[in-house]
């Protein structure tokens, strides 16, 4: 069986792939850029966490997994605590990828006012208005199970914060892009789950 950092360090690699791959698929469907952190204000700092986040996620286990010295665990878990942590994980970057491919072309990375498409309000739209977000934090957290270290809990926490951060941002634009229809949706769905 292949090791527990390896095996995360391929999902999260999977997951960046498929990420990467339904950007530039939503981009080229909608005939415009999807990558918008550049154009709105308040977004520097969330756009930094969600890159150090990812790709801390990414690489730190990669390392381990080569054979770098590991930070100490804070609580040792259990073999099935770690297995559950990887389907955690797994559920997650299920999720996000999912309702990611969910809103097609009204698929954005940041916002800016003028630059909002439609609202999505089906599929997992109907649970949660951020459910790629959701999916997200899922993916680390369950990271942070499967090894709860101080670096996996720091990239964890780098995560939340970054998507705290921006769904505020998000929250702004979409209300002066959408107005009415988008404030209804907010009164309908929660914000997570």
């Amino acid at each position: 069986m292949p090791s527990l950092p390896l095996l995360s360090a391929t999902l999260m690699g999977v997951y960046l792939a498929a990420f990467l791959a339904l950007t530039a698929r939503s981009a080229r469907a909608a005939e415009r850029p999807a990558w918008l952190f550049g154009l709105g204000g308040r977004q520097g700092l969330p756009a930094l966490l969600f890159r150090l986040s990812f790709a801390g996620a990414l690489v730190y286990p990669a390392l381990l997994a080569a054979g770098l010295p590991p930070a100490p665990v804070l609580v040792d878990p259990s073999l099935p605590a770690r297995l559950a942590g990887l389907l955690l994980a797994l559920g997650g970057g299920v999720f996000a990828v999912h309702a990611q491919h969910h809103m097609g072309t009204s698929w954005r990375i940041g916002s800016a006012a003028g630059h909002s498409g439609a609202i999505v309000d089906t599929g997992p739209f109907r649970l949660s208005r951020n459910p790629v977000f959701v999916g997200q934090v899922m993916l680390l957290a369950g990271f942070a199970i499967t090894r709860p270290d101080a670096v996996q809990l720091a990239l964890t926490a780098v995560l939340v914060l970054a998507v705290r951060l921006q769904v505020r941002v998000e929250e702004d634009v979409l209300a002066q892009d959408l107005g009415a229809a988008y404030r209804a949706y907010r009164q309908r769905v929660p914000r997570w789950l």
